[in-house]
């Protein structure tokens, strides 16, 4: 006679310590008993597990890495209410960007700002207030598409807004945009330039400079996209690394006489997901009164980790206080002796020179140089299996962890996942 199964109830309770609550237990339990296989429910549930947000270790060498959260960031707040809509001033009600928007405007130069939830909402947004149903000048260089699909041609008919094309794929001169203008048949309402931020066109090529574009009678929209607040990183203590060389910067393609700048939270400037829209006041307030603007407003627990991440700016004290910039500004010896210590605690692996990256779209085809750890095979599957998971990459069947991208509090946990592989 064939064994009864055993009860749902009953196998969901021996893998309690998979660490799920029970309900996620018992569908594991289902489904394995429904293949015919109960042995199955504990691999099920981990499998469950591992689909569930969790806290990784970042062993890629990609900073700000799209596919782990891009841009690190810790942030803590009392369960208390917040005067995120409320004037303390006045004893009425507020405006969630006021307190935000002053912070920003203030570390990029800019006459106002304005969040959103992330940087297509910000182009989105300022397309669909100050262009509906009128046209706007793009080169043909920069009608691009960039990560998750983000598409111009195609943000520019979701938001209303006509795109005229100008200039050539690797060549757009003043003149170009400066016709497309003057045409009768056109009904210009701005200049967008964007910044191809994943991708490098080198060779025979030419662009118009925003300081070029602003003589031309109309506003200038400048989408930067990596979210630099200034070139000349003031954060820093030994100013703008060499690999920032070419990067736009806010307050910079704002004094070039942009009108309106749009750029990213969660990349360069090293916070959480959000879109900037900054620039002239008059202009600000307009993508504020659109409708879409109270869609794409972010929430309370995105504009208290947006206040901390711009007070860090201020006070000058991001290279500290942001991981982004505590990971990029890192020395080499200082990685090297990590890496040395990691290899006395569980007597395996070897050192090397590695290249990290920036990452999420910022400073394309540009690398700073990093110290790893490399293993002899292929491991992502083991070092993903640990606790906290630990993601690596593999070259030339050797697993590599760079430590740039890990803090240094997880070099115990990276030596204890080396020793169980090993």
């Amino acid at each position: 006679m064939s064994k009864h199964p055993p009860s749902v109830d009953s196998l969901a309770r021996s893998i309690e310590h998979v660490g799920l609550p029970h309900p996620l237990l018992v569908d594991a339990a289902r489904q394995a008993i429904a293949e015919g296989n109960p042995e199955r429910a504990q691999d099920i549930a981990r499998g469950i597990a591992q689909c569930l947000l969790v806290p990784v270790i970042n062993g890629t060498g990609v900073i700000a890495h799209t596919n782990l959260g891009r841009s690190p960031v810790a942030h803590t707040q009392t369960a208390r209410a917040q005067n995120l809509e409320f004037d303390l001033s006045t004893g009425q009600r507020g405006s969630r960007q006021s307190g935000i928007g002053q912070l920003i405007a203030r570390a990029c130069g800019a006459q106002a700002a304005l969040v959103v939830n992330n940087n297509a909402a910000a182009v989105m947004l300022v397309l669909a207030a100050l262009a509906h149903d009128r046209d706007v000048v793009v080169s043909r260089g920069e009608s691009v598409e960039i990560g998750g699909g983000f598409r111009v041609p195609e943000v520019m008919e979701q938001s209303g807004a006509r795109l005229v094309d100008v200039g050539t794929t690797n060549r757009t001169r003043l003149g170009d945009y400066r016709k497309a203008i003057e045409r009768k048949s056109n009904d210009v309402a701005l200049i967008l330039k964007v910044h191809p931020s994943n991708y490098r066109v080198e060779g025979f090529v030419e662009e118009t400079p925003v300081d070029q574009l602003a003589t031309l009678g109309v506003p200038v929209v400048s989408d930067i996209g990596s979210g630099l607040l200034d070139a000349a990183c003031p954060w820093l203590s030994d100013g703008p690394p060499a690999w920032l060389n070419g990067e736009p910067a806010a307050r910079q393609t704002l004094a070039a006489g942009a009108d309106l700048v749009t750029f990213s939270g969660d990349k360069l400037l090293g916070g959480p997901q959000s879109g900037f829209i900054v620039g002239r006041s008059d202009l600000i307030k307009t993508c504020s009164e659109h409708p879409l603007a109270r869609a794409l407003r972010p929430g309370g627990l995105v504009l208290a980790s947006l206040h901390n991440t711009m007070m860090s700016y201020l006070a000058r004290t991001a290279q500290s206080e942001i991981p982004f910039w505590r990971m990029a500004s890192i020395s080499i010896d200082a990685l090297g002796k990590r890496a040395e210590a990691i290899i006395q605690s569980c007597g395996r692996g070897r050192i090397i020179n590695c290249d990290s990256l920036p990452g999420a779209g910022s400073a394309p085809g540009i690398s700073i140089k990093s110290i790893g750890i490399t293993l002899d095979g292929d491991h992502l599957t083991m070092l993903r299996n640990c606790n906290p998971a630990i993601i690596a990459r593999v070259k030339d069947n050797s697993t590599i962890i760079d430590l740039r991208t890990i803090d240094p509090s997880d070099d115990a946990l990276v030596a204890e996942a080396f020793k169980k592989i090993l």
